[in-house]
């Protein structure tokens, strides 16, 4: 098995539930672990596979709270900082329907500093850079950057998922598709949604979307559909991959839980290539997938929701 490390952030969600969309309306929080890089660490350790974290929260509550959720969790969290800027805090509504509206209020996220001691670690392993606030500025974005680089210079398996925040990129969308063309260049496998493969493309149709990232670099497009499944695409073919029926209360961590399969799954092939050359191995994997992302939205609470192996097996 392969090790996976998972660098971003690890903030508090605090969630108003079935209260609308609209969080000016909505009156009782629930305070949660979220952060979409800890989010995937925690659903490739739940389902068996080697994770460790990398990011920082505050010297506070909040911060105890949440290192050791991801402990609880099986996430080595030895390569996690701390600093004296409050934990980071997102305030979610969700609807009935699962959709929901996010406001952030950033804090320790940002301080994370890189440490070349750990540039050695990622060789014949996974990076994964899946951080909704690390292209936003602070020492965050260059540890990011410089990780990114050890892991390129070591050929290790880097998978990008940009995680879009809208309210985060307000006016500055341009600069965000800047920021994070140089990632997918160089990742062997990229996670989309439908608005960011369009967004980042400038196309509408999901095909001529995935044409214009696999001519950017990326060598393995997946596209998240939500209920219809996703879109998986290869140099050699596109195919749509179903996913299971749920009714879901909660889309918060779908996407997580179904990056965080698909890289449990291709940790423990003994040559990540494996997937360049079968594309037979990497549809069951995405269809594992698909399932593990539906399943999480019929929950509260991403980290909470995440299936275990016995619940995609059944």
């Amino acid at each position: 098995m392969n090790k996976v490390y998972c660098i971003g952030e690890l903030l508090i969600d605090f969630v108003a539930e079935k209260q609308g969309s609209d969080l000016s309306k909505a009156t009782n929080f629930t305070k949660k672990a979220g952060g979409a890089p800890a989010n995937v660490a925690c659903a490739i350790s739940k389902l068996g596979g080697e994770s460790f974290f990398i990011g920082c929260v505050g010297k506070d509550p909040f911060g105890t709270f949440l290192l050791t959720i991801l402990e609880e969790h099986g996430v080595d969290i030895s390569m996690a900082q701390r600093s004296s800027t409050f934990t980071t805090l997102a305030f979610v509504s969700l609807a009935e329907d699962g959709e929901r509206d996010f406001v952030f209020s950033r804090g320790a996220d940002k301080e994370l500093q890189y440490n070349s001691e750990y540039r050695n670690k990622f060789k014949g392993n996974i990076l994964h850079l899946g951080a909704a606030t690390a292209l936003l500025g602070g020492s965050l974005e260059d540890a990011y950057k410089h990780y990114f680089f050890d892991a390129l210079s070591q050929g290790a398996f880097i998978c990008f998922d940009p995680n879009f925040r809208g309210d985060l990129w307000k006016g500055k969308e341009n600069l965000f598709i800047e920021k994070c063309l140089p990632y997918i260049e160089k990742s062997d496998l990229c996670k989309f949604s439908m608005e960011e493969a369009q967004l980042l493309s400038g196309k509408e149709d999901l095909n001529e979307a995935c044409d214009f990232l696999h001519n950017v670099g990326a060598k393995v497009i997946t596209i998240t559909l939500g209920g219809d499944g996703t879109l998986l695409s290869t140099s050699k073919s596109k195919k749509n991959i179903p996913s299971i029926k749920v009714s879901p209360v909660d889309t918060t961590g779908a996407g997580d839980a179904f990056i965080g399969c698909l890289l449990q799954q291709i940790s423990a092939l003994a040559d990540f290539k494996t997937i360049f050359n079968d594309e037979s191995i990497l549809t069951n994997m995405v269809l594992m997938a698909n399932k593990a992302g539906a399943i999480t939205t019929t929950n509260y609470g991403a980290i909470e929701s995440l299936p275990n192996l016995n619940q995609l097996q059944h």
